[in-house]
């Protein structure tokens, strides 16, 4: 079983339904995060969107997963999903 690493934009389309969503999507990424799926998220500073990275074997089970988050099915955001290379830095 080989992990790969994805970023998931998630442009803003629809700010209210952006604030309308928000507390269901943040529960949906709980789930996804307690489920082991979940590396990071978080939200752009410009109000622009977010970004999640997600672990999995594969874009297809990458995008299974996203197209249910209530922010996609509701409208409120797009998403597009890269393959990501995870490069540790030193933090000394």
């Amino acid at each position: 079983m080989s992990h790969k690493y994805f970023a998931v934009f998630l442009p803003m389309l629809d700010p209210e339904k952006s604030r309308m969503f928000r507390e269901q999507h943040l529960a949906f990424l709980a789930q996804q995060r307690e489920a082991g799926r979940l590396f990071a998220n978080g939200r752009f500073t410009d109000g622009s969107g977010g970004l999640v990275i997600y672990i999995a074997e594969s874009m297809d089970e990458v995008t299974s997963w996203v197209q249910t988050d209530p922010y996609i099915v509701q409208g409120a955001r797009n998403y597009d999903i890269h393959e990501w290379e995870l490069v540790k830095g030193n933090l000394e």
